[in-house]
């Protein structure tokens, strides 16, 4: 791992184009989310404020169904550089409680994305199927590398194509 590299965004981020639903291929371990969750997906919708509601989808361990939703802002000039949070709607006026969610590469046909946060420790890879060819997961995770993320605990969930569905929400 290099300390020494800078997590840099991509310069620019059309976020229209980059809305709709994305695949996860990989990712870091989090605190909040299973493990063993599979057919993780993420929907970005646009609000009319502006705003970007997340919402996140996948079976947990168990195969039950689970959603979190999910509010982005701009942080700063840079489309690339979100800040989201997943509080319910009353809380999220409560300082610190945003994490940082910046694209740090993405293909011309918006297809693949790297996402990560400048203190290297969240990281996804998605996509907008539920299978990548293995040759541009290892180009996207050679850029992880490259910008300091320490790979040895990602997580590869199975992706069937399955997607949670409204009415197994309930």
């Amino acid at each position: 791992m290099t300390e020494s590299t800078d997590v840099t965004s991509v310069p620019t981020l059309d976020l229209d184009r980059y809305l709709g639903l994305w695949y996860e291929i990989a990712r870091l371990p989090l605190r909040y989310e299973d493990a063993e969750a599979r057919d993780v997906t993420a929907h970005y919708s646009l609000e009319d404020d502006g705003a970007i509601r997340v919402d996140n989808r996948c079976y947990d361990a168990d195969g039950e169904p689970t959603q979190a939703i999910g509010r982005a802002t701009p942080a700063g000039d840079s489309p690339a550089r979100l800040e989201v949070t997943f509080l319910p709607e009353g809380l999220r006026w409560i300082p610190f409680t945003k994490g940082d969610y910046w694209v740090l590469r993405i293909d011309e046909g918006y297809q693949h994305a790297l996402v990560g946060t400048p203190d290297r420790k969240n990281l996804w890879l998605l996509a907008r199927t539920p299978q990548v060819d293995p040759a541009v997961e290892q180009d996207y995770l050679a850029e992880a590398t490259r910008q300091g993320f320490d790979l040895t605990d990602l997580i590869r969930p199975v992706q069937d194509g399955d997607r949670v569905t409204d009415d197994q929400l309930g």
